[in-house]
């Protein structure tokens, strides 16, 4: 009973046997003159073309100032070698086989803008089917040289290449062609992750030769184009910029002689310069050229600055003295009569003449008394005890020190309605260079984001 169940068990080993060992004699048999280092050609004359095909997976990031992209694709290599070819019926009907891709001849492509090793995983192996057809399938991760445009950060689109080349071999020994339609690569994106920053838009490609010292190489270039989604950009620095400068515009109807406006612009300089550094690794950098947003965050700064000069200078005019008035009254007077939209011209020059004619050398105001002669006439009596005289002597006094106030305080208020108008003419002229800075970025950024 024992010797059967052995017989047994030896018989359906031997039988298991052939299908167990029949991918091991192909290996041996395929491998056992094969010299690696050989172009697979049985006419050496014959070149080997090796067919590429190519999809684009992911952008995992774009350095502006090292100009350098890394991108994750899947990589196919097809060719054919005439030294691995067999019958199937000879062998179970083996039709495809995996081998060492370290024990067969492999193609010594290589991408040009390739620049540092990624982060690929090493596949090992090749499949090669009965007909001497290899394929190298690899999920690669390529970190090449890129020409980068960051100008029009966020709404710019790269065009990045890679050139797949043989090293060594000329067209005449190693030649390269597509695997697929130029038109189905460039239009496949299907295994693009399309959730990220960038937007994958189409992968054209072509195929060309370089002549070099009379032989020609095959290149075969493919043009990844990119696009930047701008949404996540404009919310974390455009916006906030435009709204502290809105703010900053608005705060012009803040009263220049309440003390507040200065404080509060200062306020919005500051805040703006604390958003303006926490959000300066967000920018791209580049040692070609600066984004326009960079210039654009430059120029918002340098217009709070302007804002806040010109209102120190709005307050320092309402703080004069009145013994600086003289010196600033040919300014004023001007400011008056260019600046006035209430008067007309000749209106102007006469409020101007008389002003110029009303300073005297010490710095006051001359006052034409003539509707007060009486008042001085009585004044010019002999000295008497007379109490009426002494009366009529205080209240001639008391009237010359009333006029004399209320010609100050019309002065005072002539001077503030001037430094208003120097005020609202700043103003204008402040949101005229906002307004045309703001219409011109826009119309940039609104041509790049709908290209």
């Amino acid at each position: 009973m024992t010797l059967l169940v052995l017989t047994l068990q030896n018989a359906s080993q031997a039988s298991e046997k052939p299908k167990r060992s029949a991918l091991n004699q192909l290996t041996r048999l395929l491998l056992r003159k094969y010299d690696c280092g050989v172009r697979p050609v049985q006419n050496w004359t014959n070149s080997t073309t090796v067919y590429i095909d190519l999809i684009i997976q992911s952008v995992l990031d774009v350095d502006g100032q090292t100009q350098k992209v890394t991108t994750s694709l899947w990589y196919r290599q097809i060719w054919n070698d005439e030294f691995l070819v067999w019958d199937p019926e000879e062998f179970d009907g083996i039709t495809e086989i995996s081998l060492s891709s370290d024990a067969i001849w492999v193609p010594d492509i290589i991408i040009s803008e390739f620049v540092d090793v990624g982060k690929s995983p090493v596949i090992p192996y090749v499949y090669v089917n009965c007909s001497g057809t290899v394929k190298n399938y690899k999920p690669v991760q390529v970190v090449s040289a890129c020409h980068l445009e960051i100008y029009a950060f966020p709404f710019d689109r790269q065009n990045c290449t890679l050139t797949f080349r043989s090293w060594l071999h000329s067209v005449n020994e190693v030649d390269l062609g597509l695997w697929r339609s130029a038109e189905e690569i460039a239009s496949d994106t299907r295994e693009f992750m399309n959730d990220g920053e960038w937007e994958l838009l189409s992968v054209p490609s072509h195929y060309w030769t370089l002549n070099i010292e009379d032989r020609d190489y095959a290149h075969i270039q493919f043009n990844v184009l990119i696009r930047r989604r701008p949404l996540q950009y404009v919310v974390s620095l455009l916006i906030p910029s435009i709204f502290l400068m809105v703010v900053d515009v608005i705060s012009f109807y803040l009263p220049p002689n309440s003390g507040t406006r200065i404080t509060f612009k200062t306020s919005i300089l500051l805040g703006y310069t604390v958003i303006r550094v926490n959000l300066m690794d967000e920018i791209p950098a580049t040692a070609i050229k600066t984004p326009l947003i960079g210039i654009f965050f430059a120029v918002c700064m340098a217009l709070l600055v302007l804002s806040l000069a010109k209102s120190i200078f709005v307050v320092k005019l309402l703080h004069y003295s009145e013994r600086d008035v003289k010196g600033m009254s040919i300014a004023a007077c001007l400011l008056d009569k260019y600046g006035s939209t209430d008067q007309s011209f000749m209106e102007s020059a006469f409020t101007s003449l008389k002003t110029l004619d009303d300073v005297d050398q010490s710095g006051g105001y001359e006052f034409d008394l003539s509707s007060e002669t009486d008042l001085f006439s009585l004044t010019d009596v002999p000295d008497s005890d007379s109490p009426l005289e002494k009366i009529l002597q205080e209240v001639v006094n008391l009237k010359l020190y009333l006029q004399e106030e209320d010609n100050e305080r019309n002065a005072q208020s002539y001077w503030v309605a001037l430094c208003l108008k120097v005020d609202k003419l700043l103003f204008r002229v402040y949101f005229g260079l906002v307004l045309i800075y703001s219409m011109t970025l826009m119309l940039l950024w609104s041509g790049w984001s709908s290209v």
